[in-house]
């Protein structure tokens, strides 16, 4: 059975330790971070991250609102869900009762890739109102076959219990891990966060639970009800993003009626980590504006 993170062994190196939690909701174990005080925001990573994507964006935001960072169900940190609450519909489930125990009431979420799609499913299954502003926005479903074709190969590999352990050892060399995360998200990011990647790519379980969640990621379902979505909405997409298109965030954004899209020239997929200053100040411009 693969082995989940170790917080005393792996998570030595995790940014901003100190402001880390763990949280017993609904039968799992979460692994959060909180800073800051004032009205909360929640930041949600993307597929096989964690909080440490928002180690340099967290203290800004911070300055001004109390800050809490996620670790999603089955990623790094966080323990205790089935396999079955990875859908996205299951997720924001999860995420809400999270919430409830943590007796919060966001006054905003930002999500990076597919957490943005999660702050959207919130907004439609679970009463929540707030702005939403979606980092490099995992959104768009794929084209035509590959709707279908790659949540199937996903759950291929997902019943394979050698694929995860394969995957994660061919990214055990800092050299392939470092390739992979340049040439899969165009960007170049700082020492501190490529080794957490390298520990998230290194271990099984962590890779099992990013592809449960990309096996089980309903966008079209999303896409089908996005009009009904009357959040204020931020887009903010790179236009060097390699693994999703500028034009594909152009295309989403007209499905909701409430968003707006503003482009990042010069920077990837990780956006937030390359400038997180940048990052920060759209974020902060666009909450002080709703």
């Amino acid at each position: 059975m693969a082995r989940p993170l170790d917080w005393h062994r792996e998570g030595l190196i995790w940014p901003h330790r100190e402001a880390s939690e763990f949280v017993n909701a609904g039968g799992a174990r979460w692994h959060i971070q909180r800073m800051g005080s004032g009205e909360p925001l929640v930041l949600l990573h993307g597929t096989g991250a964690s909080v440490h994507s928002w180690r340099d964006v967290m203290p800004i935001l911070a300055q001004t609102h109390e800050v809490i960072a996620v670790d999603l169900p089955r990623h790094a940190f966080t323990t205790g869900h089935p396999p079955d609450s990875l859908s996205l519909v299951r997720m924001a489930g999860e995420l809400a009762r999270l919430l409830q125990a943590l007796e919060v009431s966001p006054a905003g979420i930002i999500g990076h890739s597919a957490g943005a799609a999660l702050a959207l499913q919130l907004a439609l299954d679970h009463g929540y109102n707030g702005p939403i502003v979606g980092l490099n926005s995992a959104l768009r479903p794929f084209p035509g076959i590959g709707a279908q074709l790659f949540p199937a190969v996903a759950k291929l590999f997902l019943v394979n219990p050698f694929v995860p352990r394969i995957f994660s050892g061919s990214l055990a060399r800092d050299d392939k891990a470092a390739e992979f995360l340049k040439k899969s998200t165009g960007s170049v990011i700082d020492d501190a966060g490529t080794a957490c990647y390298f520990t998230l790519f290194r271990n099984p379980a962590h890779a099992k639970g990013a592809l449960a969640m990309m096996a089980n990621w309903d966008l079209p379902s999303l896409k089908a009800r996005m009009g009904r979505v009357s959040n204020p909405v931020l887009l903010v997409h790179s236009d060097r993003d390699a693994a999703i298109p500028l034009d594909w965030a152009r295309e989403a954004s007209g499905w909701l009626k409430t968003a707006r899209l503003e482009v990042l020239p010069g920077l990837g997929h990780l956006a937030h980590e390359e400038a997180p200053e940048q990052a920060a100040e759209l974020i902060r411009a666009f909450l002080t504006a709703h």
